[in-house]
């Protein structure tokens, strides 16, 4: 059975430890950091799920411009999967807030139910974006306990079942 809804047409990736490793000592923008790395599966999930859906980040990165999040994007090769990048700097509003995610469905023209939220935060990415009528998916790669009512995959490429 797909995790992902028939009538989705855009899917939101929250930006550190779904689609990067967020690295505790490093400090600002991403793209200057000394260690990068994409989360495990990222390149080949996204390789699948592309031409099938329009895909975007959606983070709450407040060291980094839309610009410098693409720049360490590039960095892993995965840059080239996104056509847009949504973040605190340029939107002026963060994940939890219904503003958000209602900004981010303004500016791609989409309904909030044609948009799917995937991250690793259950809180701000997944519950706050199903309370504003998105789907969501919980990246939980670390097996905790699943939430009834709430979508999960412990592995990027089940998204794409």
């Amino acid at each position: 059975m797909p995790i992902l809804p028939p009538h989705c047409r855009c899917l939101l990736f929250d930006w550190g430890n779904t689609l990067m490793v967020d690295f505790p000592a490093e400090s600002g923008p991403m793209y200057r950091w000394k260690r990068v790395e994409a989360v495990p599966g990222a390149v080949s999930a996204l390789e699948r799920l592309r031409g099938r859906y329009d895909c975007h980040v959606a983070t709450n990165a407040r060291d980094s411009t839309a610009g410098e999040i693409r720049g360490a994007l590039a960095r892993v090769d995965l840059d080239r999967f996104f056509s847009g990048i949504f973040c605190f700097r340029e939107l002026g509003c963060a994940k939890p807030s219904r503003q958000f995610f209602l900004a981010v469905a303004s500016r791609l023209g989409c309904l909030p139910r044609e948009m799917v939220m995937i991250g690793d935060s259950l809180e701000n990415d997944v519950l706050a974006a199903a309370a504003c009528g998105l789907g969501a998916v919980w990246y939980n790669p670390a097996g905790l306990t699943v939430p009834r009512g709430v979508s999960a995959v412990s592995r990027l490429i089940d998204l794409a079942r």
